[in-house]
């Protein structure tokens, strides 16, 4: 990755060995420590300048003669990220619209099952409970720990009647990582649809699509992308299967913008874009991600799991509850969640970093234990850690 203009290949350790680098790249270290990654990442510096090249072009003509293969050229980085065909990547954000469209373009039969978990991101809930609405039969799954979905639990949920299993690739609050691969093959063995929502780890973790169905993922977390900007995969064998839920003039072949009497959609995953695309954030969008496929994702993902590692080192000497300390590596994340002994003691404690300008998540569980949620990136440094636990013990 050259970024800094010299024409020295970059990577993480350059990036965290050069304090005057890691401002340039990420302004956000030169004001604040930022750990809130796994809520609405700050913007890099290179995707800053992305988005205002893309403005200065605008500003003259928005949609210019090479629209298309611009367009086409994001497509294939964003393939790049999770193992796809180009062809099978819409451009799409929020996650939610994604995931609905997952929802309601699916031909649900009365009794069709679909598995999801319920204390999972609303955004991952709430369309597959309206299903029930229907006639389609809602399968809860419940672990014994908040966010730990194993492919054993999902497995047991199965029945002859399942057509989908919707699941989170990361557990928003406990940080545990799904093990999609291990589900995803049994799913595709038994010929059960998966739907993965892979918000909470593209960007900071690998995720391949060879047995998943439907993905979808906003860039403004791990991937450190504008909000509004997303990628909504389909496998190409489901085009036929997942109806487009929206039509438009973007995605259904109208010859010199005349409607035809027949509707046929474009022959890739383009039939699932009804209208104009957000060029503006899908160009911040292309920055970023070519940024961390440039650095690597799996540096990057070893990188917040030794992270993750020195952290609950930390916050476990202080004193502090680590949810899925316990884990394995391989079911961690760059989410590393503390639990507060009581709300009011959980307000306070985020009040305090915040005046002491430290960006972290204030959430709560379903049984109403206050948390604190650090989900540091890549940039960020052990030594911004210590100076958390040395605000929260002050």
């Amino acid at each position: 990755m050259k970024t800094d203009g010299s024409g020295v290949d970059l990577n993480i350790d350059h990036i965290l060995a050069d304090e005057a680098l890691r401002h340039r790249l990420f302004p956000v270290t030169a004001q604040r420590v930022f750990l809130a990654h796994a809520g609405v990442a700050p913007l890099p510096g290179p995707t800053v300048e992305a988005l205002k090249r893309e403005a200065d072009r605008a500003a003259v003509v928005q949609e210019g003669s090479d629209y298309l293969i611009e367009i086409e050229g994001i497509r294939r980085v964003a393939a790049r990220l999770i193992n796809a065909g180009s062809d099978e990547i819409a451009l799409l954000g929020p996650t939610s619209l994604g995931l609905n469209l997952v929802a309601n373009g699916l031909a649900w039969k009365p009794d069709d099952e679909v598995i999801f978990y319920p204390d999972d991101y609303p955004a991952n809930v709430y369309c597959w409970q309206a299903l029930a609405e229907r006639g389609v039969r809602v399968i809860p799954l419940q672990p014994e720990r908040t966010g730990e979905i194993t492919p054993e639990l999902v497995l047991k949920a199965l029945t002859p009647r399942t057509r989908l299993v919707a699941l989170a690739s990361c557990h928003f609050l406990s940080g545990f990582r799904l093990d999609y691969e291990g589900i995803a093959e049994e799913l595709n063995q038994r010929g059960v649809l998966f739907c993965l929502d892979a918000i909470q780890s593209l960007g900071a973790t690998t995720v391949d699509v060879r047995h998943i169905d439907f993905l979808a993922a906003d860039s403004h977390k791990w991937m450190l992308g504008p909000l509004g900007a997303g990628i909504f995969y389909v496998k190409r064998r489901n085009f036929d299967l997942l109806r487009p839920a929206l039509l438009g003039a973007w995605n259904i072949q109208s010859p010199g913008y005349v409607a035809q009497p027949k509707i046929a959609f474009e022959d890739s995953a383009r039939r699932y874009e009804p209208g104009a695309l957000n060029m503006l954030a899908l160009q911040g969008m292309k920055a970023s991600l070519e940024m961390i496929l440039a650095l690597g994702v799996k540096q990057i993902e070893a990188r917040l799991l030794d992270l993750r590692t020195y952290a609950e080192d930390k916050f476990l000497s202080a004193g502090f509850k680590v949810l899925g300390f316990a884990n394995r590596r391989s079911q961690k994340s760059g989410i590393i969640t503390i639990a507060m002994p009581s709300q009011a003691k959980g307000v306070a404690q985020a009040k305090k970093l915040r005046e002491n300008h430290v960006d972290i998540s204030l959430r709560e569980s379903r049984s109403g234990t206050s948390c604190l949620r650090l989900s540091p990136h890549f940039y960020n440094t052990e030594a911004e850690i210590d100076e958390v636990i040395r605000i929260l013990l002050s």
